[in-house]
């Protein structure tokens, strides 16, 4: 399928804040547990699988696989909760990323548990990872960049 408009060219300065944001993420996530790399882009393909954003699944398959998460993990993501695979932080971060795709009501048991593993400023940097994925989600699905085209440094 060809791609359709080019968003990156076109509108260089509104990409610059998404790319600002997840630069800023990546040295928030890189800091160690619980707030890894790895948790992060299950966190991405999860709400990617949910968004049905082929671009941004197949972009954060190979990012998870270079990061070193196992080939459990990324087969297992979409059925995470019987699943062996997962720490207690991704269990808790996959949740909250599911919820907050949905649109669904955090209740204060969720909440607090979410803040008792991620702690203040990881709770708050998690939320902001949720919601960048979905803004880059909307996008792929939009505008289609091809895929395949995306190549890990």
């Amino acid at each position: 399928m060809k791609a359709r408009l080019n968003y990156v060219e076109l509108a260089p300065k509104a990409l610059e804040i998404l790319l600002a944001q997840e630069s800023y993420l990546k040295t928030e996530f890189i800091d160690g547990l619980p707030m890894t790399v790895g948790l992060w882009e299950l966190v991405k393909m999860r709400v990617s699988q949910i968004n049905q954003c082929a671009f941004c699944l197949d972009m954060h398959y190979h990012e998870a696989v270079q990061q070193g998460v196992s080939v459990e993990k990324l087969y297992g993501l979409n059925a995470w909760r019987d699943m062996p695979f997962y720490s207690q932080a991704e269990s808790v971060a996959l949740a909250w990323a599911e919820s907050l795709t949905a649109g669904e009501r955090i209740d204060e048991q969720r909440y607090q548990e979410a803040l008792s593993v991620f702690g203040d400023k990881g709770l708050i940097n998690l939320t902001i990872a949720v919601n960048a994925i979905n803004s880059w989600n909307r996008f792929a699905k939009i505008f289609k960049p091809e895929i395949g085209s995306y190549k890990p440094n």
